[in-house]
């Protein structure tokens, strides 16, 4: 908050999509509370809105809009709120171009590449009646770091790579995001080192594709390099990160994660289908054989990882073959957890032209045979860790039973237990005792 300043009123976010939209939300909160804002679970109340939205999948789209609409009746109400939509979504035009003309309730629009410029924008629309839009069409360098308000004392997200390079040919990200841009590593150090003397222990490192970090850089370094950097810091006591791309998985980067203390054993490893047919159409850049010859590696050098992926299902032209193939390969890998989508067509992209789009009856019907599949695998996994005792970061109370408290292991699994909830933050240790497919629970270990 500014020196001398009372409180300007109260904020609401809305976040939609992946782990960096709700890192982007913690930037916007922190430039918000910075500026005399305090934050408001209470929409009715607040005197600022910030909807941050995806565009990777249709139905997240069709939200916002729903959203939007639902906002005017609180701008009838106080026609001083501001109301701002930011994220991948305002990076399309058509949708922008929408907004103006017909929620002309919005206050603020702006995009990915000029989030730092909120600020500025927010100034403007306390001043000014008219709707402010400024989204920039491309990136320009990096994005200058803005204040974060974060959910958690203890864990925190940092961005290490922004944009990317893969141009999938059903993802709209590359459009929206930008390409990719490295961030010097000194400068991700030194905010690593800042988290930790805030007493965070768990990072989570971001980018829609950590591997192919420090590409774009002049100085001779990689992911593997950053990691290995990373876990020199006092304090830190665990790190994650997201995402992975299979095809930028190397042999180095495997023998650093299984040699790094600090890096947890859980690789999330998105494989989107099981053919290699479908792989070339999306243009992943490996095929099956590939893929399970990374797995095999990963495997052997770290026994106990957990791994875990992404599949899509119905992507045009994906035969009962094709699926078969998909059903296949999570028998022989038995991930840990798949997060599972339908095919979702996103106009801009190559593939929303093809012709074989699937129908959706039969996407969703695949979609739960792969769901049960994994579900029953999911269940088997969790139960060879029955009688172990994994290490665990105390996250709160759990949401199910506010007599228990819930944390994640190193590998990822939430793990519910009874506890002191003063525990919260702290790393304990939990005998697993009983399993189920998402969710382990254990004693505490005194």
């Amino acid at each position: 908050m500014n020196e001398n300043e009372e409180t300007r009123g109260m904020y609401h976010t809305i976040t939609y999509g992946c782990q960096m939209n709700e890192h982007d939300s913690e930037k916007l909160a922190g430039v918000l509370e910075e500026d005399g804002y305090t934050p408001t679970e209470d929409i009715e109340k607040a005197d600022v809105i910030i909807i941050n939205t995806c565009c990777v999948r249709e139905n997240a789209e069709l939200k916002v809009f729903g959203k939007v609409g639902s906002l005017k009746q609180y701008k009838r109400q106080n026609p001083e709120l501001i109301i701002g939509i930011c994220g991948c979504m305002m990076q399309q035009e058509e949708i922008v171009q929408e907004i103006k003309e017909k929620y002309s309730h919005v206050d603020i629009v702006f995009g990915t590449h000029n989030i730092h410029r909120f600020p500025e924008l927010l100034a403007e629309a306390r001043q000014f009646q008219n709707p402010l839009i400024e989204v920039w069409e491309q990136e320009k360098g990096l994005i200058p770091e803005l204040p974060a308000k974060r959910e958690s004392d203890y864990q925190a997200w940092t961005t290490i790579v922004y944009g990317c390079d893969n141009f999938c040919s059903y993802c709209i990200v590359p459009y929206v995001r930008g390409r990719e841009r490295s961030r010097p590593v000194e400068n991700i150090l030194k905010e690593v080192r800042e988290l930790s003397s805030e007493g965070i222990k768990e990072i989570t490192l971001l980018g829609q594709n950590v591997n192919s970090y420090g590409k774009d850089l002049s100085e001779n370094i990689d992911f593997a390099d950053l990691l290995q950097e990373l876990n020199k810091v006092d304090g830190i006591e665990r790190i994650r990160y997201m995402t992975s791309h299979p095809r930028d998985f190397n042999q180095k980067l495997i023998e650093t994660i299984a040699d790094t203390e600090k890096v947890c054993e859980h690789i999330h490893l998105p494989m989107q289908s099981g053919s290699s047919k479908i792989l070339k159409e999306m243009k992943r850049g490996y095929n099956q054989e590939e893929y399970l010859e990374l797995v095999k590696e990963i495997r052997e050098a770290m026994p106990e990882v957990a791994i875990s992926t992404d599949f899509i299902v119905g992507f045009p032209g994906e035969s009962e073959a094709d699926f078969q193939e998909t059903l296949k390969v999570v028998k022989e890998v038995k991930f840990d957890m798949a997060y599972t989508f339908l095919y979702s067509q996103r106009s801009g992209t190559p593939a929303a032209k093809l012709e074989e789009q699937i129908p959706k009856h039969i996407k969703k019907e695949r979609l739960e045979r792969l769901m049960d599949l994994q579900s029953q695998i999911s269940q088997e996994q969790n139960e060879k860790l029955v009688g172990k005792t994994l290490e665990v970061l105390v996250e709160g109370e759990s949401k199910k039973d506010s007599s228990k408290l819930t944390g994640r292991s190193r590998s990822n699994k939430i793990v519910i237990f009874s506890g002191d909830s003063n525990l919260t933050g702290e790393l304990i240790n939990v005998n697993i005792n009983k399993a189920q497919s998402w969710t382990l629970f254990g004693s505490l270990i005194e």
